[in-house]
């Protein structure tokens, strides 16, 4: 048996909380009426779901009316990206221009290409070795033909957090459509539509403490996309399907008290993050990746010369550590993560990628025992490995 178990892969997913748990579960039980039929019994459940809509938007400075359910993050942004393209092409604008960053997530990198194929036009903007997009390279990206910016709030990987007020305030004052993910962002950063300028954002519950399988797309009134999925007329008709009503409760219940724990929680996460960054960065051919301030307050992601990635996570496993190595939903592939490249790392060194990324049940003791045992599984694994000098104890690219 493990003696250790110690879970910092947060940005990947996060443990429902009790307080979200509990309020989901007279929806699976008691009140499980469909929202849409007309009985009182039926009716309670529909009170919920716009209750937990109202709760959501609250927590997001928005109205309830510009909140539409989604099955998460990944669905989010393929509707706003596709539904923008869609309303433009209705509007007689087909194959227009759209800009994003090389860093986003797939759920966006992919649907972007998707749209090149469709069509469209698409700018892929810089960014510099700290992970940040420049707010005059987005600016002068923007042209006639441009119909939508996409800019994630903080990356998943690397934890640097974009300037995405700037961001907006460029796209508004060019009368563009801006879209941010930010589904590495709500429930631990401060998130506000308004101060934001965005027209669209993506969230996603089970990344602070909700169920999966549930999220949201903000929508700015008066912007009217067009119906994702067809159907029985859900969401307005813009996202037909039986509503996840303990899903949307859950969501709500689990946002709210991470919105409402923030100052609380995210000094104490930044602290452990930092020690570490500390700890970690001390060692050699060691180096942070993303910025080193302007980041999430529970992520902190490193690269080790000479050392695989892959390797790394299993010897880190089998000591009772989960972490992860670029990005959770592409770990499978042998490429070095896109967002590494992009942030200037070259191939060989950018194989050998952590991610730590901490929350709710994380404590001290958790940090002592990975600044115990990371430099050990660094160190094992370096004298393993081909492009590591063993005499001079330096990567052979830096001989």
């Amino acid at each position: 048996s493990m003696s250790h178990f110690i879970y910092a892969d947060h940005a990947a997913t996060t443990a429902v909380s009790d307080t979200a748990l509990q309020a989901m579960l007279p929806h699976f039980t008691t009140a499980y009426g469909n929202p849409s039929s007309l009985y009182r019994f039926a009716q309670e459940g529909k009170t919920d779901l716009e209750r937990a809509r109202a709760e959501i938007a609250a927590c997001l400075n928005a109205r309830p009316e510009e909140i539409y359910f989604t099955s998460g993050g990944t669905e989010a942004d393929n509707w706003a990206l596709r539904g923008v393209a869609e309303l433009m092409a209705l509007k007689g604008r087909k194959g227009g221009h759209i800009i994003t960053s090389a860093i986003e997530h797939h759920a966006v990198l992919h649907t972007a290409q998707y749209l090149e194929k469709q069509g469209y036009e698409v700018t892929y903007l810089p960014v510099d070795g700290r992970g940040l997009v420049d707010p005059a390279a987005l600016e002068g990206a923007i042209r006639p033909d441009t119909i939508l910016i996409s800019i994630m709030a903080a990356n998943n990987e690397i934890g640097t957090i974009e300037p995405v007020a700037e961001l907006g305030r460029i796209a508004r004052a060019h009368k563009v459509l801006f879209h941010t993910d930010a589904v590495q962002a709500v429930g631990h950063i401060p998130v506000d539509v308004e101060a934001w300028n965005v027209d669209l954002l993506s969230l996603s519950a089970h990344k602070f403490r909700g169920p999966k399988g549930v999220g949201a797309l903000y929508v700015k009134k008066p912007l009217r996309l067009p119906a994702l999925i067809q159907g029985g007329g859900q969401e307005k008709g813009r996202r037909s399907g039986t509503e996840n009503v303990p899903g949307a409760v859950g969501m709500a219940a689990a946002l709210r008290e991470a919105v409402d724990g923030l100052s609380r929680e995210s000094p104490r996460l930044a602290a452990l993050r930092d020690r570490l960054i500390d700890g970690l960065t001390g060692l050699p051919y060691t180096r942070l990746t993303g910025d080193p301030v302007n980041r999430l307050p529970g992520t902190a992601s490193f690269v080790f010369e000479g050392v695989e990635g892959e390797a790394l996570l299993l010897h880190l496993d089998a000591r009772g550590i989960c972490a992860s190595s670029g990005s959770a939903c592409s770990s499978a592939s042998l490429d070095p993560s896109h967002v590494l490249l992009a942030i200037g790392l070259p191939h060989a060194i950018a194989h050998g990628s952590l991610r730590l990324s901490l929350g709710a049940e994380n404590t001290e003791a958790d940090v002592d025992y990975i600044l115990k045992e990371v430099p050990q599984v660094v160190a094992y694994l370096r004298e393993l490995s081909p492009v590591w000098d063993r005499d001079a104890q330096k990567p052979t690219w830096e001989l």
